[in-house]
């Protein structure tokens, strides 16, 4: 018989011709998957193509509505100026040849049309500034400042002030000083040294007290706007608030931010009547929109964050837009990835270059739901297809091996029948024309025939077994002892094993070994095992058959010293036509179904079979069958 490794070769020319056909069938699916997958693809990009268009188009045209309404509303503001507090945010100006006024006023710190005011009635003071300059007689002068302080004119007592705080302070008398400085901050509208009075007085004071809080509280009000200063007085100040509060720093870039653009608006300020002028300005890192309209001699110019402009405009879902200066700098929105849709400044009628992109989650277009369930759909198929063809490729393979083994058990078979019928024949022959030479030739002849005879006998009955279990027979269960079996079943092979100079050596417990089972099948299990036992180690004098018990089983065992079994063929021997390597080598006849119908029986009987062993070093076949408990 080959060998197991034989039987286990595949239909390879078969197996080849059925992976092409899967492949070519796999990759044409595949590609007609892609190609629809690929045209999908067009008509979403198509279709997020038409919806960026549109969405430039509608941005663009609630841009140019925004800043119509805008410059109408500025026009009406240049003649008639609104109450500041209309204005959320940004800053509204109205400039004239020579003014500026903004609204709301506290937003601009500083004003780019003013220019320091010269102090008037100045020279009420020269008497008493000689005397405390020429002269150098602070002491002499003091009492002429005093009398001015208590002037009726506003200006002149503010002017006095200044100077008695002065005097005072070289004369070394701070308290009176700082007193003076006090009464000074106390008057209102009024310019002194070319700064409010208010102002210089407060500065004077906390110079004087040197307390923090109250260059802290100075700094507030020069954040506030409270004066109308020119760009240096507001930067001097600052500086010096900043130095008394023990903190030196610029003002918030974002605070100056705004007053930048109004200066940057006085600077380019236009005189066409009745003209729209829009300009974008960026402060340091933060743009701003000046929307100018003029209205005669008058100009309103509004000074905003460009993403205020912006703050009505829906672009839609998935889409990301963004708003750019001729720099290419981002005003407002953001720029998304992938392809854009742009609108230049000369296209959209705006003063920026639009650019309109799908938001990341819109631009993923392998991920629509059609293009989902197509690719579900697609993998589907392909897996049925593979799936198809790998059991379709097993089926043929186990088809094959078992004609294949069954084409082997047939000349096993009929090898197995024609050994003894040959024998049988020619001693036959020999015996009826009476050509046996002694009578103990005769007699040695008619041994012989009755051991050919029994053993073709058991073969038969070996097959017929086969036969009848492979067609479902039912086994008569009866209560057995299995030593009585067991000594049975050995003694029908010691006349042949004494002839053939072997030796069963039988082995077990003398406790009672009860199983629940069929005595003839029991008995056809246990004789396939010691007979390929007695084949299998032909050069082995001794083959050992034991019985016990062990835990709920009865164990019966038969051990030769044979050439073993290999590890990878321990479960394939017990299936019908498959014999191992070893049998093949050792050139061993044989059917190839005496295991298989041993472990059918066993596991009709509710048993296991179990085989133990190493090659060179024989093997072990154990039966276990559940004993009969006794209470």
């Amino acid at each position: 018989m080959p060998p197991l490794r034989e039987w286990l070769k595949p239909p390879r020319t078969l197996l080849l011709i059925l992976f092409l056909l899967t492949l070519v069938s796999v990759s044409a699916l595949s590609w007609s998957g892609w190609k629809l997958l690929d045209q999908q693809r067009a008509v979403e990009a198509q279709r997020l193509q038409e919806r960026l268009d549109q969405a430039a188009d509608r941005i663009a045209a609630t841009l140019r509505g925004t800043l119509a309404e805008t410059g109408e509303r500025l026009g009406n503001w240049a003649q008639a100026p609104p109450d500041g507090r209309e204005l959320q945010e940004g800053l509204l100006l109205v400039l004239t040849e020579n003014s500026l006024t903004a609204l709301p006023a506290d937003r601009l710190l500083y004003d780019p049309s003013t220019s320091p005011d010269v102090e008037a009635s100045l020279s009420v003071f020269d008497a008493a500034e000689a005397s405390e300059f020429q002269q150098g007689q602070p002491a002499k002068a003091l009492p002429m400042y005093q009398q001015l302080a208590d002037s009726t004119d506003v200006g002149v007592r503010a002017g006095a002030l200044l100077r008695l705080g002065r005097v005072l302070r070289k004369m070394n008398r701070i308290t009176d000083s700082r007193a003076a400085y006090e009464r000074l901050a106390a008057i209102a509208g009024v310019t002194v040294a070319g700064a409010p009075a208010e102002l210089v007085g407060r500065h004077a004071a906390a110079e004087i007290s040197g307390s923090p809080a109250e260059a802290d509280a100075l700094k507030k009000d020069l954040l506030r706007g409270r004066w109308r200063l020119t760009r240096g007085q507001f930067e001097f100040y600052w500086s010096e608030a900043a130095r008394l509060s023990g903190a030196v720093s610029p003002p918030p870039a974002g605070a100056t931010a705004l007053s930048e653009a109004a200066w940057h608006a006085w600077q380019g300020r236009k005189r066409d009547a009745n003209a729209l002028h829009q300009e974008t300005v960026w402060v340091g890192d933060q743009p701003f929109f000046l929307l100018w309209r003029s209205a005669g001699s008058r100009q309103a110019v509004l000074i905003t964050n460009p993403a205020s402009i912006f703050q009505h405009v829906s672009a839609g879902n998935g889409i990301v837009y963004a708003a750019a200066d001729a720099e290419g700098r981002v005003l407002a929105g953001r720029r998304g990835a992938g392809h854009a849709t742009v609108r230049t400044a000369a296209e959209s009628q705006i003063p920026w270059t639009l650019s309109i992109t799908a938001a990341p989650e819109a631009a993923a277009l392998g991920l629509s739901a059609p293009q989902r369930f197509l690719l579900l759909g697609i993998a589907v198929m392909v897996a049925f297809l593979v799936l198809g063809t790998y059991f379709i490729a097993r089926a043929i393979r186990r088809e094959i091996e078992i004609l294949r083994m069954q084409s082997d058990f047939v000349a096993a078979v009929s090898h197995e029948f024609r050994s003894p019928l040959t024998a049988m024949r020619q001693l036959s022959e020999i015996l009826a024309l009476g050509r046996a030479p002694s009578v103990e030739r005769r007699q040695m002849y008619y041994e012989t025939l009755v051991l050919e005879t029994t053993r073709l006998q058991r073969l038969v009955e070996a097959l017929l077994n086969f036969g009848r279990m492979e067609a479902g027979a039912r086994f008569r269960f009866e209560e057995v002892d299995a030593s009585e079996l067991v000594h049975r079943v050995v003694a029908e092979f010691e006349s042949q094993a004494a002839v053939e100079g072997r030796h069963i050596e039988v082995q077990g417990t003398r406790e009672s070994c009860a199983i629940e089972a069929d005595p003839e099948a029991i008995s056809v299990a246990l004789r396939n095992l010691v007979d390929n036992a007695i084949k299998y180690s032909p050069e082995q004098p001794t083959v050992w058959v034991e019985w016990g018990v062990e835990k709920q089983y009865v164990a019966i065992r038969v051990r030769d010293q044979g050439p073993g079994i290999a590890e990878s063929e321990k479960k394939a021997i017990f299936r019908k036509f498959v014999r191992g390597s070893a049998a093949a080598a050792a050139n061993v006849k044989g059917s190839g179904v005496g295991l298989a119908m041993v472990r059918h029986i066993v596991a009709a009987h509710g048993g296991e079979i179990q085989v133990a062993s190493q090659p060179g070093h024989g093997s072990t076949f154990t039966m276990l069958l559940p004993a009969v408990l006794r209470s």
